[in-house]
């Protein structure tokens, strides 16, 4: 299966990278492809490197701007002009997408993503990794937009929560 992973580019807390080192291990171990934003810096270096690690395959999908920091020994490395660009092409090449702790850019993605679903432009999984509670807000707040009726489909259509690595890959049957 080829995941993608949209997750933060910076170097972030232990309570962050160690549950992303787990994740990053079971996907190269159950022989799956990392599919993500190709940095070598970060959380992404994080489980780029716990992919590799494994046993895994990474393939990158970066942008003009952000060259000089794609990682130089991934399988594959696209170099798109944009970003909207680059989501087409993240999305393009994945069979799920799991989204990690992150900020805005992480955010921008995810959101893209989920409407694009929402509006069945693809009907690829998307699962939230909650780590340490991160997208507990996130979740509310989609949550209330459910019961409130601003989503044309039951929320767990469009997206789905985890807690761990464990769970997460059960949920897109990984």
């Amino acid at each position: 299966m080829r995941i993608c992973v949209f997750c933060s580019a910076a170097e972030l807390d232990e309570v962050y990278t160690a549950p992303a080192r787990e994740f990053a291990r079971l996907i190269g171990e159950r022989g799956h492809t990392l599919v993500w934003g190709g940095s070598d810096a970060g959380l992404m270096k994080v489980m780029a490197d716990g992919v590799r690690e494994s046993g895994g395959r990474l393939v990158g999908v970066s942008v003009e701007f952000l060259q000089h920091t794609v990682r130089p020994e991934a399988d594959e490395m696209i170099v798109t002009v944009s970003l909207a660009e680059r989501k087409a092409q993240l999305l393009e090449r994945a069979d799920a997408i799991v989204v990690m702790v992150g900020g805005t850019g992480t955010l921008d993605e995810a959101t893209e993503i989920l409407e694009l679903k929402k509006h069945g432009m693809h009907a690829k999984p998307v699962v939230v990794l909650n780590t340490a509670g991160f997208y507990d807000g996130l979740r509310q707040q989609m949550e209330r937009m459910d019961i409130e009726g601003f989503l044309p489909l039951p929320l767990a259509e469009l997206v789905v929560f985890a807690d761990n690595s464990d769970q997460a890959l059960k949920l897109l049957g990984a």
